[in-house]
């Protein structure tokens, strides 16, 4: 259950009041209208993982998708030859895929992994997004 709902775009948030561009979501068919053509796919398969975990809210926006229990656990952000799946996870973590370092944050790391293929969404990034999933309720 998300603990604000903005009311002029109707987007859900994980704090009450918490800022954001008031934009409203696009659906999925107008978003992927004009992407580049490697980001569906990954999309795909991502979003297919995290509706196993449980209930998923997907929140296309112009920036990216960004994947939501109460608060957003997954963003996929497009870049020309990659999406970068981004998340926040407990502790320091390495990866091939990983080109960022992770940043500290309220005691949490932000990262980001470059996803060329759908591929390249393996067992080790899966376990990474149930885990963001996990701690994404409080």
């Amino acid at each position: 259950m998300p603990a604000w709902i903005c009311d002029r775009c109707q987007r859900q948030f994980g704090r009450k009041g918490q800022t954001h561009e008031c934009a409203p979501a696009m659906s999925l068919d107008e978003y992927f209208s004009t992407g580049p053509s490697h980001e569906r796919p990954i999309y795909e398969v991502v979003a297919a993982f995290a509706h196993t975990l449980g209930p998923v809210v997907v929140e296309p926006v112009a920036v990216g998708i960004f994947l939501k229990r109460s608060r957003t656990f997954v963003e996929l952000r497009p870049m020309q030859k990659w999406v970068a799946l981004c998340l926040t996870l407990p502790g320091r973590v390495t990866h091939p895929r990983m080109t960022r370092k992770p940043i500290p944050h309220s005691g949490r790391f932000y990262c980001v992994l470059n996803l060329r293929t759908p591929a390249d969404f393996d067992d080790r990034i899966r376990d990474w997004v149930a885990l963001a999933y996990e701690q994404s309720l409080g």
